[in-house]
């Protein structure tokens, strides 16, 4: 099964590669796959995945709207509109390694602690088309822990390999430094249907320290409080509201039309002009996100 998920994979990204390489990029590739899948020495491998940087680029892949479709059905949530050439090229030579499971892992946890941050970063972000996810799933809550922007952005967002995989509490983790890192959190796969009453507590946490040192709070950290409106976050929202940010204002009434209780609405209804802001559709918590990105910029 495993086999014949890989070869699914591997044609994707092949045809992903032809529209988007040179001839002679792809030919170097198919000659070092060769090699690489007839033996049971890696170190082709090795050479091969550092190599290919020298073939392919970095620049963004474009893809048709049928090739996101088919990215979906292959994985669900898999979108490689956000990878390049290189870690396609990358993650490609990663399906033909062909070893035993503990060989497999050995060599891949080799280049995981060896590999720079561009070969972290693809190696993280092709964790959902990896063969054997439950014994790389020690490996991805470990990344979490990086200050790396490019390697915490891998496996953090556009990744569905955390939603599924990642417990509660390394979940929370992972939430929570892309909020200290400041991180697009709407770019994050099954933010709102893992919510929890723990990362709310959490978050609304971090906001107050963030008041007590002067200063703002991103404001799509309040998405995460929403399903666990009570007093003490309305009186959190209440203080957005009266930000001297205006996302930050809009970020409060957001949250508090979704939270859909009667003390959401009793409070929202004394900030009519935020109230009409949101009423508008002109804001959801993607374009909060987008926006303060652009601001932080």
């Amino acid at each position: 099964m495993i086999m014949k998920q890989n070869q699914e994979y591997s044609l994707f990204l092949l045809g992903l590669l032809e529209s988007s390489a040179e001839q002679k990029s792809l030919d170097w590739l198919e000659q070092k796959v060769s090699k690489i899948k007839d033996t049971s020495n890696p170190t082709g491998f090795f050479l091969a995945f550092s190599q290919a940087s020298r073939f392919f680029s970095k620049d963004p892949l474009k893809l048709s709207d049928a090739e996101k479709n088919k990215a979906e059905q292959l994985v669900e949530g898999f979108d490689p509109s956000h990878w390049n050439s290189l870690q396609t090229a990358r993650t490609y030579l990663l399906f033909h390694l062909n070893l035993e499971k503990e060989d497999w892992l050995k060599a891949v946890n080799q280049l995981f602690e060896t590999g720079d941050l561009y070969e972290q970063a693809a190696l993280y972000a092709a964790l959902p088309l990896s063969p054997f996810q439950n014994e790389l799933l020690p490996r991805a809550i470990d990344g979490c822990r990086t200050n790396m922007t490019l390697v915490f952005d891998a496996i953090a967002l556009n990744n569905p390999f955390p939603r599924k995989n990642f417990p509660e509490l390394n979940w929370n983790q992972m939430v929570l430094k892309a909020i200290f890192m400041q991180r697009p959190l709407y770019q994050i796969q099954g933010l709102e249907e893992r919510r929890n009453a723990a990362l709310a507590e959490i978050a609304s946490d971090f906001a107050h320290e963030r008041w007590a040192a002067g200063r703002n709070v991103m404001p799509e950290l309040w998405r995460l409080v929403v399903p666990f409106t009570n007093e003490r976050y309305l009186a959190d929202f209440e203080r957005t509201l009266n930000s001297d940010d205006q996302l930050e204002q809009i970020a409060g009434a957001l949250a508090l039309t979704e939270s859909n209780s009667e003390e959401s609405r009793t409070l929202l209804q004394a900030y009519p002009v935020l109230m009409e802001k949101v009423a508008s559709g002109k804001y959801d918590w993607e374009a909060i996100g987008r926006e303060f990105q652009e601001k932080s910029a």
